[in-house]
């Protein structure tokens, strides 16, 4: 019974970091397709959501199995719940990825507004805080983890620097009012990664410590903001 609780759980963390390469290759081909206005690279990260869908399914039926049949605590038990929800944020992550693959044809013509706006800037902070927590759980390093939520705050303020720009482009040229309402939308989806990656981060540190530090980095920043 002890080899097949282990044969399970690996097979499990096999999956899991398998579905975390996709998403991660999704995400990379996602801004690169927006840097680039590549559309039939859209399509194959459009694609590849499907199979991340199916992962998900997988692998939340693979630890609903191993917890009804083997009933694991500590360790074990902690990796299952994190795996959980780590799945979880990653299906959404894939999600994200898709939502900003299309977002490329509706600003590929406005080169100049995306590049005034730093929106690129902002995907960059993004994509590393997701690529560094998907890092810091195949390679159990909470070091890594623990420097991630500190992003958020970077990329938070490219979100509110984002929504200034584009409201005053569309008070000055209505022309822009479309393009720059997909900027916006482009923006939130960024915002959102960033904090997928941040959850991810947290249940890291959970896996590996059996602590909870679910918004730890946001209830430090407003704590430290009311003094």
């Amino acid at each position: 019974m002890q080899k097949y609780f282990e044969t399970e759980l690996e097979n499990l963390k096999t999956n899991v970091i398998k579905v975390a390469s996709i998403v991660d290759e999704m995400v990379e081909q996602a801004f690169v397709a927006f840097e680039t206005s590549d559309l039939e690279l859209c399509k194959k990260v459009r694609a590849r959501d499907r199979e991340v869908d199916a992962y998900d399914n997988l692998i939340n039926t693979q630890c609903e199995t191993i917890l009804a049949l083997f009933q694991p605590f500590a360790v074990d038990l902690r990796y299952l719940l994190s795996a959980m929800m780590i799945n979880h944020q990653l299906e959404r992550c894939g999600d994200i990825a898709v939502n900003i693959a299309q977002r490329v044809k509706h600003l590929a013509p406005q080169k100049k507004l995306t590049r005034e706006s730093e929106v690129l800037l902002m995907g960059q902070e993004a994509r590393q805080m997701l690529k560094n927590a998907i890092d810091s759980f195949i390679n159990r390093d909470i070091e890594l983890a623990s420097t991630i939520g500190k992003k958020d705050d970077i990329v938070d303020a490219y979100n509110k620097s984002i929504f200034k720009f584009a409201v005053e482009k569309m008070k000055s040229d209505s022309t822009l009012i479309e393009p720059a309402a997909h900027l916006l939308i482009l923006s939130r989806h960024i915002e959102r990664l960033a904090d997928h990656a941040t959850n991810i981060a947290e249940d890291v540190i959970f896996m590996i410590n059996a602590e909870f530090v679910s918004h730890k980095f946001k209830l430090n920043k407003t704590s430290t903001d009311l003094q």
